[in-house]
């Protein structure tokens, strides 16, 4: 089948809709929601068999829905209809939410449904149940409506009309304004202020005072130590960035802040010269954004120590001094007397490279850039220099540009099921890349597969990763289930005489590919062409700025929009 996207932008759930239609041989193509006319244009263009909108903000025309099966992903439980869905189920506390797969009619989310899924509720930002729970959801609703597309064209399956939903609720949301976010720090509990904040978590933040700047929160996390004073409200420390504020009955560290208008920036970054006199740490545990712990594998009849590293960084991307952090933490765990390390990146996202919000906030953004690539290249020298020890990266949330590259810098890659890799640069003003990838990725996939993922700016699934050797192990999709699997691996790969013989050709491996060619020339050839990107008359620059401040696109990029290449393909050859 031809299977069109309209959708605002090609986020995290489009992404692993692409891939989990094109694995099953349909063809996909994608639009952006500009405007009725491009979308019109495409569904001309394209002839769909069916249209499907993973993520919009906009209405879907009625010339498209009423010629076209057009199914709509609402992040909400059967009957729930309106924006702000996922916000309101977040700050009602609600333990249990859902996806509804729609097909779109005149009525805002009231059309006839193709599929639901329900799912248990966590403590965690938007942002995060949103890219797990909401995404695994929408997956599951969209390949049963593909079950049933073949028998509903033929007239043998009908979608269920809204109001026969045995158990269907829910409400029309109004739109959510600020004044309905506001926090009552003198009334309100930490545990209301926690849901107020992840609700609002990556947009649209909750607008509010700090230090006598006007700045939306982001970012919030309990403290779970005693406070003992303070007034609700007051900041009472910072650490690694974060600000800790007083609540009715304890304390939260909120991370990230916002002035309107602004970046999302580390709140220490945001307040600067306001945090005069406030305290930098707060308690024995404090705000960290860097956990390392060991624990002891049993190889028996043998006894292996081993190391976890992981971190938790706004959106998975390193500013410079989070680069430099975890490159001090790695060297720190060199030192320990372990058999391996893992890697466990964050728990949405393994890593996505250099933080571009960081670097366009920077006085000197080509020289931020700068700063930043270098940080990020000497995590992953740290890593390869790693030659006494086994390192694994597990790989548990989606990664993109140089954080797939910095995985692939362990000696074993294990990937859970249904994360989305994007392992290319170029969609970012043409942008050349780093983190030895030069090396890293030929190393994996051979040269010529390093070359058409750069190149074509495509996400990349599970199997697929698994199939061209970007990964060594699929594990299980289940959280859970993935931490149990990566223990099972750890077992195998350290009984002694199998660690024995693992390094020692780890060693010959390093020793004859830096024979032919040196770490620092790859590092010195990557960052000449970086240099070029960050100094020369490149597009680099106007894609971050239009990255970072959300500037919506004027149309949707060639290498996801297939209904307009092949447009361009007839109107090269007629021309020729």
């Amino acid at each position: 089948m031809r299977v069109l996207f309209l959708t605002t932008s090609h986020n995290s759930m489009s992404q692993r809709f692409q891939i989990e239609l094109t694995r099953l041989g349909h063809t996909v193509s994608v639009e952006f929601a500009i405007s009725d006319v491009l979308m019109e244009e495409a569904v001309a263009l394209f002839q769909p068999d069916l249209i499907l909108a993973p993520f919009l903000k906009a209405a879907v025309p009625e010339s498209i829905w009423s010629r076209y099966p057009t199914l709509i992903v609402h992040p909400g439980v059967r009957g729930d209809r309106g924006a702000y869905s996922l916000d309101y189920a977040i700050m009602q506390g609600q333990p249990r939410w859902g996806v509804t797969l729609l097909q779109a009619n005149a009525e805002m989310d009231a059309g006839d449904v193709w599929a639901w899924r329900e799912f248990p509720m966590r403590q965690a930002p938007k942002s995060s149940i949103y890219q797990n729970e909401v995404v695994e959801a929408a997956v599951e609703c969209v390949l049963e409506a593909l079950h049933h597309f073949p028998a509903w064209r033929q007239g043998e399956w009908q979608p269920t009309p809204l109001k026969d939903l045995e158990g269907a609720w829910g409400v029309l949301h109004p739109v959510i304004k600020q004044k309905d976010r506001a926090i009552d720090w003198a009334t309100m509990p930490t545990q209301e202020v926690i849901r107020r904040i992840q609700a609002a978590d990556g947009s649209p933040g909750v607008l509010d005072q700090v230090l006598d700047l006007t700045c939306y929160l982001y970012g919030a996390q309990v403290h779970y130590e005693p406070v003992g004073q303070g007034r609700p409200g007051e900041v009472l420390a910072h650490q690694n960035g974060a600000i800790l504020r007083r609540t009715l009955d304890g304390a939260v560290w909120i991370s990230h802040l916002k002035t309107k208008g602004g970046i999302k920036l580390p709140a220490t970054q945001v307040l600067g010269d306001r945090l005069a006199g406030i305290p930098e740490r707060w308690g024995a545990a404090g705000y960290q954004e860097i956990r390392y712990w060991e624990e002891t594998v049993n190889c028996a009849p043998y006894h292996q120590l081993v190391g976890h590293l992981a971190w938790e960084f706004q959106g998975g991307a390193f500013n410079t001094e989070q680069a430099r952090s975890l490159r001090e933490a790695i060297r720190t765990a060199k030192q320990r007397p372990i058999a391996a390390l893992v890697l466990w990146g964050g728990h949405d996202a393994f890593c996505n490279g250099i933080h571009l919000g960081a670097i366009e906030a920077a006085k000197d953004p080509a020289l931020e850039s700068w700063e930043s690539i270098n940080a990020i290249n000497d995590v992953v020298l740290e890593l390869l220099e790693m030659e006494q020890q086994l390192v694994f990266s597990a790989v548990r949330g989606n990664a993109g540009a140089g954080g797939v590259i910095l995985a692939l810098a362990a000696d074993r890659v294990l990937l859970r099921r249904g994360v989305v890799l994007n392992p290319h640069y170029k969609g970012m003003g043409g942008l050349y890349g780093s983190e030895y990838w030069t090396y890293l990725l030929p190393r994996r996939v051979g040269q010529r597969t390093a070359q058409q993922l750069t190149n074509g700016l495509l996400p990349l699934g599970d199997e697929e990763a698994l199939r061209i050797g970007l990964v060594d192990v699929l594990l299980p999709g289940d959280r859970g289930a993935f931490a149990e699997k990566v223990q099972e691996q750890l077992w195998q790969a350290l009984h002694p005489d199998i660690l024995s013989a693992t390094l020692a050709l780890k060693q010959q491996g390093l020793k004859a590919d830096r024979e032919r060619k040196s770490l620092e020339r790859y590092r010195i050839e990557e960052l000449a062409q970086m240099g070029r990107n960050f100094w020369g008359e490149t597009a680099y620059h106007q894609a971050r700025r239009e990255f970072v401040y959300k500037i919506a696109p004027t149309s949707t990029p060639a290498h996801l929009a297939l209904h307009r290449r092949v447009q361009e393909e007839i109107q090269r050859y007629d021309h020729a």
